[in-house]
């Protein structure tokens, strides 16, 4: 197998390689004296068919369940025997598995990493042991309000993209999955051309990707298989074209939970995000945001309220949240509508726009910080859009826009007469 170098996008930046099986490694050499390893795979709950839905999630666990060479409980053992810490995580379009050891443990631990993720052995006692946990997981996650508000809001935000799936699956489906069928999953979508491994700490650039190339290629296995993975091909759903309204009771709740939402451009639509990250700061981030000063510190209708731009690869979801008694839930949806008016409208202020640039930019990079942090920056990037160039130059765009831009991101994505709201009543 052989390497070849890529061009640096701009100077001091990671190094990135493209393995010949079609791997690609992303090294970077910090002066923290840690390394993370990330292993970021394109597979989540967007790739299952609805008859499998929660595959991928429940694969995850299944990983760390052994390989021909590796009996399971091993890799933890490893791991933990040196000090380090690993977990992995499941999500709409992704998997991503990480390491963080010590420097010098880096070259003896990455290939047990790397051999849980391509060799994994799924024996059919450990499945049905761990499909127990799977399930649990569902149940304590239906019985979470939180979560509940969140899927709610997800089914009413989006009609047919899978987006509107739990990543964890529903308890039927689950319950039906076969061990089989998980050994062909992970056949058919675990492949080099679908990973993006992310090392970044203190060890020569080199010696990180030598230490991933030599493990890869001695662990790999490539199986003749009559699978092939191709990520499906979605298109993003229309703006809403009037207010859609769902509201459900849980009797534990003490206060009400509201959440409005709007379909907005992902990350094939990279560009037009930008404005949107910064309206959410100035709407609902922090105790300088708009809604936070008006309706909980002025007003006192609200006990929490927040909004965030969630920016998946083919649509995205700006929203709403806030916490309330349910008496205010009116007036609160009336508030919240006005204040989106008045950005349409009479635009913002270049002061504020300073601040709350300035206050994103400076999140983005305070959060970029640790081993584990660009790892994860690294690998989210290239393995959602297959370029490091948002990740190296995001502070830079965010600085860079404009009062006018802002106010036309509000005009043409967040309509205040066609939105979905969510709601939770005691």
């Amino acid at each position: 197998m052989t390497l070849t170098l890529s061009s640096n996008i701009r100077t001091q930046t990671p190094t990135m390689v493209q393995h010949s099986s079609g791997m690609t490694i992303i090294a970077e050499q910090v002066p923290i004296d840690v390394v993370n390893l990330n292993l970021w795979f394109q597979v989540g709950s967007v790739c299952e068919s609805d008859n499998i839905n929660g595959m991928a999630h429940f694969l995850e666990h299944m990983m760390f369940k052994g390989t021909p060479s590796l009996e399971s409980g091993k890799f933890e053992q490893k791991i933990e025997e040196r000090g380090g810490i690993t977990n992995a995580a499941t999500s709409l379009e992704y998997t991503h598995y990480y390491l963080t050891c010590a420097p010098q443990d880096f070259q003896e631990l990455t290939p047990y990493q790397l051999d849980i993720v391509c060799n994994p052995i799924i024996p059919d006692e450990a499945f049905a042991r761990e499909r127990s946990v799977v399930l649990e997981e569902i149940r304590r996650s239906e019985d979470n309000p939180r979560r509940r508000l969140y899927y709610g809001a997800m089914e009413i935000c989006f009609e047919h993209l899978p987006y509107r799936r739990p990543v964890l699956g529903t308890i039927p489906l689950i319950e039906a999955l076969k061990p089989q069928q998980m050994r062909d999953f992970h056949q058919c979508w675990y492949q080099p051309s679908a990973l993006t491994a992310v090392a970044v700490g203190n060890l020569p650039v080199e010696q990180l990707i030598d230490s991933i190339s030599a493990s890869f290629q001695k662990l790999y296995r490539q199986n003749p298989s009559s699978f092939s993975a191709h990520l499906p091909y979605f298109q993003p759903e229309t703006p809403f074209g009037k207010i859609i309204r769902q509201e459900e009771s849980d009797d534990r709740l003490q206060q009400a939970r509201l959440v409005m939402m709007w379909r907005v451009p992902g990350l094939t639509a990279l560009a037009e995000t930008y404005g949107l990250d910064v309206l959410a700061v100035i709407l609902g981030q922090g105790k300088l945001s708009r809604l936070f000063r008006t309706l909980r510190e002025e007003k006192g209708f609200v006990s929490s309220i927040s909004a965030s731009n969630i920016t998946q690869k083919v649509q995205g979801t700006f929203s709403i949240s806030a916490q309330l008694p349910s008496e205010n839930l009116a007036i609160v949806e009336q508030a919240i509508v006005e204040e989106i008016r008045r950005i349409q409208e009479n635009g913002i202020q270049p002061a504020e726009l300073q601040r709350v640039c300035t206050q994103v930019a400076h999140r983005f990079i305070f959060n970029s910080e640790r081993p584990s942090d660009r790892a994860n920056l690294y690998g989210y990037y290239y393995s959602q859009l297959q370029t490091l160039e948002p990740a190296l130059t995001y502070p830079q765009i965010i600085e860079s826009l404009t009062p006018e831009l802002i106010q036309k991101t509000a005009q043409r994505y967040l309509l205040p007469e066609a939105y979905g709201i969510f709601i939770l009543r005691p």
